[in-house]
């Protein structure tokens, strides 16, 4: 069995004096897309900065390939994981294929800065952008900076990758296109982390899902395993029904409404 490229060990996340996560253990595997779901406030995107070494636990520890993700420089790091977190805003009017290039720059004096310009195409082309290459980022819409944002992840080219609520801001057929490319790293071997409010979209794409409230991992498995009626009600405080989606049989959440 393939050994956990990120292991969190009984993490937990104090900031300003509050307890935002309490003894967080998680592993994340190769070649899986893993989602994190969960209310407003369970703690996603704060479990998500612990486990990039974005925000250092006050408890337990997170290991990348077996070494204390903290002992780690940020060169080195970002090497090894990408991520796209919430606020990926650019406030300079730079063009859409220089900020995508941006995700380069780890690479800078290595033999791989040579890649640089393949790997911007193919990420723009992956994320749906090429045609806006020449436009100027602050002149695009939400949904387009999305995406751009995206495919500067994307060029990055690590075998980890952490997206937090990357498809936020998209229309529907560019929500399946993100979590299709979450799919193809994997095809890869690579790692994918998710954070995720939509839980059908979870259940379509995910291979596991961590279902956090309140700050703790109320349970990870499978989706067909996460996402039931009990687990989610509890977690949600929301009576929902779970339905499956006809050509594949994964989970859809609908949350139950009296007719008015």
């Amino acid at each position: 069995m393939a050994e956990p490229r990120v292991r969190a060990t009984g993490v937990g996340v104090t900031l300003e004096g509050t307890s935002i996560l309490r003894s967080i253990s998680l592993d994340i595997m190769p070649g899986e897309v893993l989602a994190l779901v969960g209310p407003n406030g369970a703690g996603k995107s704060t479990l998500l900065g612990a486990l990039t070494g974005d925000i250092r636990p006050a408890t337990g520890t997170v290991t990348l390939d077996g070494v204390d993700l903290y002992t780690m420089k940020h060169l080195q790091l970002a090497k090894l994981r990408a991520v796209l977190t919430q606020q990926n805003a650019v406030s300079f009017p730079f063009r859409v294929h220089e900020v995508v290039a941006m995700g380069r720059s780890p690479w800078g004096r290595t033999p791989d800065y040579e890649n640089d310009r393949s790997a911007v195409v193919d990420a723009m082309k992956t994320t749906d952008v090429l045609h806006l290459a020449d436009r100027r980022y602050t002149s695009l819409s939400g949904g387009e900076k999305a995406r751009v944002s995206l495919a500067r992840t994307l060029a990055q080219h690590t075998e980890i990758v952490f997206l937090d609520e990357p498809t936020a801001a998209l229309d529907l057929r560019h929500q399946e296109d993100v979590m299709h490319t979450a799919r193809a790293l994997t095809a890869e071997g690579k790692a994918v982390v998710v954070v995720l409010h939509d839980l059908s979209l979870a259940g379509a794409y995910a291979d596991r899902i961590a279902l956090l409230a309140a700050g703790e991992l109320m349970t990870v498995g499978t989706p067909a395993e996460v996402l039931t009626a009990e687990l989610v009600e509890r977690a949600y405080g929301l009576p929902v029904q779970i339905m499956s989606q006809p050509e594949t049989g994964r989970p859809i959440v609908l949350p139950r409404r009296s007719a008015r």
